[in-house]
Protein backbone atom coordinates (compact mmCIF):
# COMPACT_ATOMS: atom_id res chain seq x y z
CA UNK A 1 0.00 0.00 0.00
CA UNK A 2 2.53 2.57 0.71
CA UNK A 3 4.79 2.08 -2.13
CA UNK A 4 1.18 2.09 -4.20
CA UNK A 5 0.71 5.58 -2.45
CA UNK A 6 4.48 6.64 -3.17
CA UNK A 7 3.89 5.84 -6.59
CA UNK A 8 0.46 8.10 -6.94
CA UNK A 9 1.89 10.79 -5.41
CA UNK A 10 5.02 10.85 -7.25
CA UNK A 11 2.80 10.43 -10.68
CA UNK A 12 0.49 12.80 -9.22
CA UNK A 13 3.71 15.46 -9.39
CA UNK A 14 4.81 14.93 -12.55
CA UNK A 15 1.57 15.57 -14.29
CA UNK A 16 1.25 18.71 -11.83
CA UNK A 17 4.78 19.69 -12.94
CA UNK A 18 4.03 18.70 -16.67
CA UNK A 19 0.98 21.02 -16.51
CA UNK A 20 2.12 23.70 -14.92
CA UNK A 21 5.39 23.80 -17.17
CA UNK A 22 3.93 23.78 -20.71
CA UNK A 23 7.37 23.65 -22.12
CA UNK A 24 7.72 21.47 -25.24
CA UNK A 25 11.25 20.40 -26.56
CA UNK A 26 12.43 20.96 -30.03
CA UNK A 27 15.28 18.46 -30.05
CA UNK A 28 14.09 14.21 -30.10
CA UNK A 29 17.69 13.82 -28.56
CA UNK A 30 18.48 11.16 -31.42
CA UNK A 31 19.04 13.11 -35.21
CA UNK A 32 18.19 16.61 -36.43
CA UNK A 33 14.80 15.91 -37.68
CA UNK A 34 12.51 18.59 -37.88
CA UNK A 35 15.65 21.07 -38.34
CA UNK A 36 17.55 21.89 -41.32
CA UNK A 37 21.01 23.82 -42.09
CA UNK A 38 24.24 22.39 -44.06
CA UNK A 39 24.71 18.52 -42.81
CA UNK A 40 28.21 19.28 -42.87
CA UNK A 41 28.76 21.90 -40.28
CA UNK A 42 25.81 20.43 -37.51
CA UNK A 43 24.92 17.23 -36.15
CA UNK A 44 23.35 15.52 -33.10
CA UNK A 45 25.66 13.44 -30.84
CA UNK A 46 25.26 12.28 -27.81
CA UNK A 47 21.55 14.28 -27.22
CA UNK A 48 24.20 17.70 -28.01
CA UNK A 49 23.43 19.50 -31.62
CA UNK A 50 26.57 20.76 -32.28
CA UNK A 51 27.45 23.32 -35.09
CA UNK A 52 31.50 23.57 -35.85
CA UNK A 53 33.22 26.52 -37.83
CA UNK A 54 36.86 25.15 -38.49
CA UNK A 55 38.20 28.53 -38.91
CA UNK A 56 38.00 32.05 -40.96
CA UNK A 57 37.85 30.27 -44.52
CA UNK A 58 35.41 28.10 -43.97
CA UNK A 59 32.43 30.12 -43.80
CA UNK A 60 31.57 32.69 -46.14
CA UNK A 61 28.32 33.90 -43.70
CA UNK A 62 27.01 33.17 -40.67
CA UNK A 63 24.99 30.26 -40.95
CA UNK A 64 22.09 29.18 -39.09
CA UNK A 65 20.22 25.58 -37.95
CA UNK A 66 16.64 26.56 -38.77
CA UNK A 67 13.43 24.93 -37.11
CA UNK A 68 10.88 24.24 -40.08
CA UNK A 69 8.51 23.05 -37.33
CA UNK A 70 6.76 26.43 -37.61
CA UNK A 71 6.59 30.05 -37.01
CA UNK A 72 6.89 31.50 -33.98
CA UNK A 73 4.76 34.65 -32.67
CA UNK A 74 4.27 34.59 -28.65
CA UNK A 75 6.50 32.48 -26.81
CA UNK A 76 9.02 31.70 -24.05
CA UNK A 77 12.12 29.63 -25.12
CA UNK A 78 14.69 28.37 -22.73
CA UNK A 79 17.79 27.05 -24.35
CA UNK A 80 21.02 25.50 -22.46
CA UNK A 81 23.95 26.57 -24.91
CA UNK A 82 27.78 26.74 -24.53
CA UNK A 83 29.97 28.21 -27.16
CA UNK A 84 33.49 26.57 -27.41
CA UNK A 85 36.49 28.85 -28.60
CA UNK A 86 36.76 32.54 -29.22
CA UNK A 87 33.41 33.55 -31.32
CA UNK A 88 30.20 33.73 -30.57
CA UNK A 89 26.45 32.27 -31.32
CA UNK A 90 22.68 33.30 -31.02
CA UNK A 91 19.14 32.29 -31.18
CA UNK A 92 17.47 33.35 -33.68
CA UNK A 93 13.61 34.59 -33.87
CA UNK A 94 11.18 35.90 -35.39
CA UNK A 95 13.54 35.61 -38.17
CA UNK A 96 13.50 35.31 -41.65
CA UNK A 97 15.70 33.52 -44.89
CA UNK A 98 17.44 35.50 -47.04
CA UNK A 99 18.16 32.74 -49.80
CA UNK A 100 19.63 35.40 -52.26
CA UNK A 101 22.66 35.55 -50.10
CA UNK A 102 22.99 32.03 -49.69
CA UNK A 103 21.09 29.22 -48.16
CA UNK A 104 20.64 29.24 -44.31
CA UNK A 105 20.58 32.65 -44.09
CA UNK A 106 19.04 34.46 -41.58
CA UNK A 107 17.55 38.15 -40.77
CA UNK A 108 15.60 38.85 -37.46
CA UNK A 109 15.66 39.23 -33.86
CA UNK A 110 19.00 37.48 -31.84
CA UNK A 111 19.28 36.67 -28.70
CA UNK A 112 23.50 37.04 -28.26
CA UNK A 113 25.70 34.25 -27.04
CA UNK A 114 28.81 36.31 -26.84
CA UNK A 115 31.58 35.84 -24.52
CA UNK A 116 32.13 39.63 -24.24
CA UNK A 117 30.01 40.57 -21.20
CA UNK A 118 28.43 43.74 -22.84
CA UNK A 119 27.26 41.54 -25.47
CA UNK A 120 25.81 38.31 -23.34
CA UNK A 121 22.65 37.90 -24.26
CA UNK A 122 21.91 41.33 -25.64
CA UNK A 123 18.94 42.16 -28.24
CA UNK A 124 20.41 42.36 -31.43
CA UNK A 125 19.09 41.81 -34.79
CA UNK A 126 21.05 39.57 -37.19
CA UNK A 127 21.62 41.77 -40.84
CA UNK A 128 18.83 44.16 -40.26
CA UNK A 129 18.77 47.41 -37.78
CA UNK A 130 21.91 45.91 -35.57
CA UNK A 131 22.70 46.48 -32.00
CA UNK A 132 19.65 47.62 -29.46
CA UNK A 133 20.58 46.91 -26.04
CA UNK A 134 24.22 45.94 -24.63
CA UNK A 135 23.62 43.42 -21.15
CA UNK A 136 22.51 45.52 -18.91
CA UNK A 137 20.07 48.27 -20.95
CA UNK A 138 17.06 48.26 -21.26
CA UNK A 139 15.97 49.74 -24.82
CA UNK A 140 12.94 51.43 -26.93
CA UNK A 141 12.46 52.13 -30.12
CA UNK A 142 10.05 54.82 -30.73
CA UNK A 143 7.90 55.00 -34.12
CA UNK A 144 10.41 56.66 -36.17
CA UNK A 145 12.98 54.14 -35.39
CA UNK A 146 15.26 56.01 -32.36
CA UNK A 147 16.47 54.35 -29.77
CA UNK A 148 16.14 55.17 -26.50
CA UNK A 149 17.42 54.22 -22.74
CA UNK A 150 14.73 53.53 -20.53
CA UNK A 151 16.64 52.10 -17.94
CA UNK A 152 20.07 50.46 -16.51
CA UNK A 153 21.06 47.55 -14.57
CA UNK A 154 24.33 45.63 -13.58
CA UNK A 155 25.06 43.25 -16.74
CA UNK A 156 24.86 39.57 -15.97
CA UNK A 157 28.10 37.87 -16.31
CA UNK A 158 28.80 34.34 -17.24
CA UNK A 159 31.49 32.60 -18.73
CA UNK A 160 29.94 31.63 -22.37
CA UNK A 161 32.32 28.28 -22.42
CA UNK A 162 30.72 26.92 -19.60
CA UNK A 163 26.64 25.63 -19.92
CA UNK A 164 24.38 28.71 -19.58
CA UNK A 165 20.47 28.44 -19.82
CA UNK A 166 19.26 31.71 -22.22
CA UNK A 167 15.60 32.37 -22.29
CA UNK A 168 13.69 34.56 -24.36
CA UNK A 169 10.16 36.29 -23.81
CA UNK A 170 8.27 37.79 -26.59
CA UNK A 171 5.03 39.01 -26.05
CA UNK A 172 3.74 41.35 -28.77
CA UNK A 173 6.36 44.04 -29.72
CA UNK A 174 7.81 43.41 -25.94
CA UNK A 175 11.30 41.42 -25.89
CA UNK A 176 12.87 39.77 -23.04
CA UNK A 177 16.34 38.37 -22.56
CA UNK A 178 17.22 36.64 -19.84
CA UNK A 179 20.58 34.42 -18.89
CA UNK A 180 20.30 31.89 -15.92
CA UNK A 181 16.90 33.52 -14.78
CA UNK A 182 18.57 37.06 -14.82
CA UNK A 183 17.43 40.04 -17.01
CA UNK A 184 20.07 40.72 -19.56
CA UNK A 185 17.43 42.83 -21.83
CA UNK A 186 14.51 44.22 -22.74
CA UNK A 187 13.36 46.06 -26.03
CA UNK A 188 10.06 47.09 -26.73
CA UNK A 189 9.78 48.15 -30.31
CA UNK A 190 7.76 50.50 -31.69
CA UNK A 191 9.29 50.47 -35.13
CA UNK A 192 6.18 49.30 -37.27
CA UNK A 193 8.18 49.50 -40.56
CA UNK A 194 11.07 47.63 -39.07
CA UNK A 195 9.71 44.91 -36.20
CA UNK A 196 8.70 41.53 -37.29
CA UNK A 197 5.86 39.97 -34.74
CA UNK A 198 6.35 36.43 -36.43
CA UNK A 199 9.09 34.71 -38.42
CA UNK A 200 11.74 31.95 -37.95
CA UNK A 201 13.18 30.10 -35.29
CA UNK A 202 17.14 29.20 -35.74
CA UNK A 203 20.61 29.05 -33.98
CA UNK A 204 23.58 30.76 -35.45
CA UNK A 205 26.86 29.36 -36.12
CA UNK A 206 29.35 32.65 -36.57
CA UNK A 207 31.95 32.76 -39.06
CA UNK A 208 35.96 33.58 -38.33
CA UNK A 209 37.46 32.00 -35.26
CA UNK A 210 37.19 28.59 -35.27
CA UNK A 211 34.34 27.34 -32.89
CA UNK A 212 31.70 24.99 -31.45
CA UNK A 213 27.91 25.98 -30.27
CA UNK A 214 26.46 23.48 -28.80
CA UNK A 215 23.02 23.19 -27.46
CA UNK A 216 20.58 21.13 -25.82
CA UNK A 217 17.26 21.33 -23.46
CA UNK A 218 15.75 23.58 -26.04
CA UNK A 219 11.65 23.86 -25.16
CA UNK A 220 9.27 26.75 -26.12
CA UNK A 221 5.97 27.36 -25.08
CA UNK A 222 3.27 29.36 -26.72
CA UNK A 223 1.93 32.41 -24.75
CA UNK A 224 -1.62 33.67 -25.78
CA UNK A 225 -1.44 36.90 -23.64
CA UNK A 226 0.89 38.72 -26.03
CA UNK A 227 -0.20 42.20 -27.28
CA UNK A 228 0.79 45.54 -28.39
CA UNK A 229 2.16 48.26 -26.23
CA UNK A 230 1.26 51.36 -27.23
CA UNK A 231 3.72 54.69 -27.53
CA UNK A 232 3.04 57.21 -25.25
CA UNK A 233 5.49 59.67 -24.99
CA UNK A 234 4.35 60.99 -21.97
CA UNK A 235 4.65 57.63 -20.03
CA UNK A 236 8.20 57.32 -20.77
CA UNK A 237 10.74 57.36 -17.77
CA UNK A 238 12.01 60.47 -16.11
CA UNK A 239 15.53 59.10 -16.73
CA UNK A 240 14.42 58.06 -20.52
CA UNK A 241 17.17 59.96 -22.75
CA UNK A 242 17.29 59.01 -26.71
CA UNK A 243 20.80 57.26 -27.47
CA UNK A 244 22.70 56.55 -30.79
CA UNK A 245 22.49 52.77 -31.60
CA UNK A 246 25.83 51.21 -29.84
CA UNK A 247 28.36 49.79 -31.77
CA UNK A 248 30.99 46.87 -31.10
CA UNK A 249 34.72 46.42 -30.98
CA UNK A 250 34.20 42.59 -30.45
CA UNK A 251 32.73 41.13 -33.66
CA UNK A 252 33.50 37.49 -33.07
CA UNK A 253 34.80 36.71 -29.60
CA UNK A 254 36.83 38.88 -27.26
CA UNK A 255 40.06 38.69 -29.17
CA UNK A 256 41.26 39.25 -32.69
CA UNK A 257 40.16 36.55 -36.00
CA UNK A 258 42.38 33.86 -35.75
CA UNK A 259 44.10 32.06 -38.64
CA UNK A 260 43.27 28.93 -39.34
CA UNK A 261 45.26 26.46 -37.94
CA UNK A 262 46.16 23.33 -39.93
CA UNK A 263 46.70 19.82 -37.94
Amino acid sequence: MKILTLFLSLFSFAANSLAEDGFTSLFNGVDLTGWEGDPALWKMEDGLVIGTCTGPDSLGHNTFLIWRGGIVKDFELRATVRVVGDNNSGIQYRSRELPEIAPWVISGYQCDVHPAIEHTGMTYEEKGRGIFGLNGKDVMLDPDGALWLLAEHEPVKVDVSQWNEFTIIARGNHLIHKVNGQVTSELIDHHEKGRALEGLLAIQLHRGNPNSVQIKNLRIKTLTDGKLLPFDPSKLPAEAKKIERPRTRNPQGTGPVLPLTKK
